[in-house]
């Protein structure tokens, strides 16, 4: 559902999950056409670092 929504809304996506200064910089570069397809690169990416995080502290927490 979020990479969905990490290409149609890239900056929205950045407030699921907890980053509201990219997603607001996001929004703004999402304001252009041009700047569309950058904003939904660096939202997809960005989720694929959260889900890594994620993936890492659930790691952490269960072996610690």
């Amino acid at each position: 559902m979020r990479l969905i929504l990490a290409l149609l809304l890239p900056w929205l996506q950045f407030f699921t999950i907890g980053r509201p200064i990219a997603g607001i910089i996001c929004l703004i570069l999402q304001i252009s056409l041009i700047g569309w397809i950058p904003a939904a690169i660096w939202s997809v990416y960005a989720l694929s670092q959260y889900k890594t995080d994620q993936k890492i502290a659930d790691a952490m927490n269960k072996g610690g």
